[in-house]
């Protein structure tokens, strides 16, 4: 699988402990304004501005209008990307680690004849 040209973008998004929570609040309430978004936080709304759109270009939210409000939601086709990435990485490691395992089984225990002829 390769990797997408935005993916680096996304993870690099999702490593920021502020951004996740963002996204959490997002996915578990729903659309919200930048103010109801900086609500629990303790910064200031231009730092939470900041972390909304680096989200927004890594496509992780997408910003409406509404009036004088622009509601932010979570997209979740960059996620199901993001998780598509990961399952793919995972059980390629996993066939790895398998192989590994296969391999030190018959090198790693002598059989009973090698050990009599010692």
């Amino acid at each position: 699988m390769l990797i997408p040209n935005d993916m680096p973008q996304t993870f690099a998004a999702l490593g920021d402990p502020t951004r996740l929570a963002i996204l959490s609040r997002l996915a578990a309430e729903g659309e919200m304004t930048v103010q109801e978004i900086a609500g629990p936080f303790t910064m200031s709304l231009p730092a939470i501005s900041q972390h909304l759109k680096v989200l927004e270009s890594a496509g992780l939210i997408s910003r409406g209008r509404d009036g004088q409000k622009r509601p932010c939601q979570i997209r979740t086709d960059r996620l199901a990307e993001a998780r598509q990435w990961l399952d793919h990485t995972r059980q390629a490691w996993e066939a790895r680690f398998d192989r590994l395992e296969r391999f030190l089984e018959t090198t790693s225990n002598p059989s009973k004849d090698d050990i009599d002829e010692q």
